[in-house]
């Protein structure tokens, strides 16, 4: 193992380390992954193979969903198979380290404790040349999508997580310990099945093609391509055909279990897509205070994909700002936060939104810039929750990160402690962005969570967010069952505290008793709406579904898991009955939690192991981290304060070029050859003048936005008239007789979203309400004559009715 690293002036490393090991033991990953309905069984295997001389411990810290339920895992060496069994995590730590010491084959899979999120395998004692094949077997619901697609996830990218100075140190701190290309490779199957047609399956990457395994379309395969590089999350997205529709899934329990256990009874999953009345929907608030947080670390300066066309994300975030403050209502409140190592806010406290607050804002967004350090959110989150709250305004808070911090269950807590007093919705930036953090914040903040990747918009995303922020809060929520004589049900899920119009909310509960008659339960939602009580209710058949192979029992499992980990930190009284109970729960179902551990050893391998064994830690980690490396020493630091010359810099980056040249694509080597001149540019690099970066295209429809007046207006002058590709006296000239410059220009402005970029409405639609309530303002005669005239100007053909004016 050879080490490249920056030295300060005495030599000293520095924090960053590049790994580059001439023995990796992870060969290859092989994944099946199963979707029935809305619930996804995934079963990794990965192929450890030792090619070094001696014995091997390997460590492997890699990413999981934040709620999926790792439900089996075991080891194949040759011909034997061993299965693990789910222990007391300090237990399961104590026999692994005896087994490996005595020089037996031991693997250990652990959950972080500092991010659920993050899992650590450690594979001991492979001897020299032997093969151990390692499966992991978990369970995750799939998210509901704006375009009411599923959304499954396989997470390949593991970020360097910011460890705030002075916290302990544990799972999540090793992740940035080295990193290198992704040295393995990935087969991927899917198989899909739904009581509802598959209408078609999407992905980032690229898929063969799609096999119907049924005529009524409700089964169906598909593979990844083969050649995929596994150095960014693969994202597969499932659409059926009438998605929004609730349901209710019943499974039998196994009859070995202990009587009364969640694991003996049936477990009802309950799924609810809310529908609110029209009239409280056809107008969204015109109140609140809109606090938007903005992560400003340094890898915030990392592209958003390697694709062309491809924005730093702190650029995009700077354009979805813009969008945001004009997309606002007059006479709300907002704030804008950024941090990093500190904090800053572009006011003292939030301001009334108008032109003039509006405008000193944008000026602040044009400056920002991903300067700030590390990632510590705890902090801004203390100080704005200490801010006096403004009566019939209700704080609504959007927090933009790309999700790398340590403390994850400690920035939880403080939003959960905070939940009474706003809402928070939470955007992951990038690949890698912490699953645990982002869900959770957006969970216990009563919020929404987005997670944007790849070449993903940020627009739409923040925008559908925006929608549901403006949305009045649902309060008073009740949930009533309904059940034949001897059945009782227990809810497993904690209380309901948030409900937003079409999005899903699930509900599991335990099913008691002995039913004396009757085949049918029913579940009713109550809760007000604008101080209007409305009624939500489903009818399901208690018939248990077959070949659901306990998954929704280990959800249930994992969902009650994870409330009671959160009242032990609350400050409960009974901490040691509430782990007790925990680690009892973890064992049951056979699924993980932060006090438990799978755990399996083969008893019949033995050999003698004379010293240490050899450690290599894998992770997965992509090229973004090498360039990462770069910027973070170069004044504007990720994970600490280190600074360097320019020169030493340089030496760095020669040495790091050598070393890629091997085991990097040109193409990534070439980004990183760019990224490094960008950074290190003393306008003397005779490399930058020769290559210049091509300009940006214009984005227009963002153009377009940043005109807009925070009453909802435009002037009418040559900077719009050149959006629409004419020119100031085409304007003018064509301008109706019975209307005003502004008036006319506002119009046009809609006729040209509505027939230029309807397919993006989604992101100017609140642009659009606000210019329509404006001209409706402004008691202007027949508009019709004047929707004619802007038609034939912009070449369209958009009716009055279509503008909503």
């Amino acid at each position: 193992m050879e080490i490249c690293g920056l030295l300060t002036e005495k030599n000293e490393s520095a924090v960053f380390v590049l790994l580059l090991c001439d023995s990796v033991p992870l060969k290859s990953i092989s994944v099946q992954v199963r979707v029935q309905d809305h619930v996804a069984t995934v079963s990794s295997t990965l192929q450890y193979v030792n090619e070094e001389e001696r014995p091997l411990e390997a460590l492997f810290v890699f990413p999981l969903p934040a709620d999926a339920a790792v439900c089996h895992f075991s080891a194949k060496i040759g011909e034997q198979e061993i299965v693990a069994e789910v222990q007391d995590r300090e237990s399961a730590r104590d026999q692994y380290d005896d087994a490996v010491s005595s020089g037996q084959q031991a693997f250990l899979l652990e959950e972080s404790a500092e991010s659920p999120d993050v899992f650590r395998l450690s594979v001991g004692c492979l001897s020299a040349g032997q093969n151990a094949a390692v499966t992991i077997i978990y369970i995750t619901e799939l998210a509901v999508q704006a375009d009411h697609s599923l959304r499954f996830c396989l997470p390949a990218v593991l970020n360097p997580r910011y460890t705030p100075a002075g916290s302990g140190a544990g799972i999540v701190s090793e992740i940035s310990s080295g990193c290198g290309a992704v040295p393995y490779t990935l087969t991927l199957s899917v198989h899909v099945s739904s009581p509802k047609p598959i209408s078609k399956l999407e992905s980032n990457c690229s898929l063969d093609p799609l096999v119907f395994l049924q005529s009524d379309h409700t089964q169906a395969t598909v593979n990844l391509s083969p050649g995929h590089m596994f150095d960014k999350d693969f994202e597969l997205f499932v659409f059926y055909q009438d998605t929004h529709q609730p349901s209710a899934i019943v499974e039998a329990g196994v009859t070995t279990a202990p009587p009364g256990s969640l694991m003996r009874d049936p477990v009802v999953m309950i799924s609810l897509y809310p529908e609110f009345p029209e009239e409280v929907m056809s107008s969204l608030a015109t109140r609140g205070e809109f606090v938007f947080v903005i992560d400003r670390s340094g890898s915030m300066g990392s592209m958003m994909h390697y694709g062309k066309g491809a924005k730093m994300r702190i650029e995009s975030a700077k354009d979805t700002l813009l969008l945001l403050l004009k997309s606002l209502p007059m006479g709300c409140y907002f704030n804008i936060y950024g941090f990093g190592s500190y904090f800053e806010s572009f006011f003292p406290q939030s301001v009334v939104y108008n032109q003039e607050t509006m405008d000193q804002a944008l000026k602040r967004v044009k400056e920002m810039k991903s300067d700030m350090g590390g990632t510590e959110i705890l902090q801004p989150l203390k100080h704005i929750y200490i801010q006096r709250s403004h009566p019939d305004h209700p704080r609504q808070l959007l927090v933009f990160t790309d999700g790398e911090v340590g403390n994850t269950k400690e920035v939880l807590d403080l939003v959960k402690s905070h939940a009474h007093s706003h809402r928070c919705f939470s955007f992951g930036i990038g690949e890698g962005a912490s699953a645990a953090l982002i869900t959770g914040m957006a969970r216990e903040g009563s919020g929404h969570a987005q997670f944007i990747t790849d070449t993903d918009r940020m627009q739409p995303k923040v925008m559908q967010s925006l929608r549901f922020a403006l949305q009045p809060a649902v309060v008073n929520i009740s949930v009533d069952w309904t059940l034949p004589d001897g059945l009782t049900v227990e809810t497993l899920s904690p209380p309901i505290n948030v409900l937003f119009q079409g999005q899903r909310t699930l509900i599991y509960a335990q099913l008691k008793g002995e039913s004396s008659g009757g085949s049918e339960g029913t579940v009713t939602v109550k809760y007000s709406l604008k101080d209007q009580p409305v009624t939500n209710q489903l009818h399901f058949c208690l018939k248990p579904t077959e070949e659901t192979g306990l998954s929704i029992h280990r959800l249930a499992a994992r969902t009650l898991i994870r409330s009671l980990e959160q009242e032990k930190r609350s400050g409960a009284a009974d901490v040691e009955g509430i782990r007790s109970r925990m680690v009892e729960l973890s064992v049951q179902a056979g699924v993980s939690s932060v006090h438990t551990a799978f755990i399996a050893v083969n008893k019949d391998s033995r050999q003698t192991v004379k010293g240490p064994l050899q450690q290599r830690r894998v992770q997965t980690c992509d090229l973004s981290f090498v360039i990462a490396v770069m910027q973070a020493n170069c004044g504007y630091a990720e994970e600490q304060s280190f600074r360097c010359s320019k020169k030493t810099l340089r030496t760095f980056t020669e040495r790091a070029f050598l070393k890629m040249s091997n085991w990097v694509p040109e193409r990534i080597q070439n980004f990183f050859r760019r990224g490094s001149a960008t950074v290190l540019s003393d306008q003397t690099d005779s490399e930058s003048k020769n290559d210049p970066s091509p300009e940006p295209q214009k984005d227009l429809l963002l153009q377009l936005v940043s005109l807009q007046k925070a009453s909802g207006c435009w002037d009418l002058d040559a900077i719009l008239a050149d959006v629409f590709g004419k020119t100031e006296d085409e304007l003018t000239n064509q301008k109706p007789a019975q209307v005003d410059g502004s008036v006319w220009a506002t119009l046009l402005a809609l006729i040209w979203l509505y027939g230029c970029k309807i397919e993006q409405q989604v992101e100017w639609q609140f642009v659009a309400m606000k210019a329509a309530s404006w001209i409706g303002s402004q008691k202007v005669g027949d508009l019709s004559q004047c929707v004619c005239a802007g038609n034939v100007l912009l070449g369209c053909q958009v009716t009055k009715e279509t503008l909503g004016i």
